[in-house]
């Protein structure tokens, strides 16, 4: 396994993600070749009441999702510039972002329940669809 250049490692930054970051290095051999990505969803909130004061909270999760990820980039030697955090569908934006970097490995987290779904988890699992390159699901 060690062919894979170029590794995109789609993390939860508020969960448990170090199995997934770990085995990406592994296979990786080189923390350069791993590209660390947490995808935040659009966060707004609406006031009661009917008084239309919307707040988006995007911009606060970004930022603090941003510095989760760049102290795990830090403690494993990962680059700042293969750190990246963007707002949207997470299944779409590692397709986007895989495309972008043109990785030839994803790995991902998954969940150990029961039947597809909930054994890989809705992100994984919509990961695998449409994907052009190879994933790896691993258990948190």
């Amino acid at each position: 396994m060690d062919n894979y250049e170029t590794i995109l490692v789609p993390i939860d930054v508020f969960s448990d993600y170090e199995a997934v970051v770990t085995r990406a290095l592994n296979i990786a051999g080189n923390p350069h070749k791993c590209h660390l990505l947490y995808v935040a969803f659009p966060q707004a909130s609406m006031e009661p009441y009917g008084l239309f004061l919307e707040r988006d909270f995007s911009l606060e999760v970004t930022e603090q999702a941003e510095r989760k990820l760049k102290d795990v980039a830090a403690r494993h030697d990962i680059p700042y510039s293969h750190v990246k955090v963007v707002i949207g569908s997470p299944a779409e934006e590692i397709h986007i972002m895989a495309d972008k970097i043109d990785a030839d490995l994803i790995v991902v987290g998954t969940h150990g329940q029961s039947g597809l779904k909930l054994l890989l988890g809705s992100t994984a699992n919509a990961v695998l669809h449409g994907v052009k390159t190879d994933v790896l699901a691993v258990k948190v």
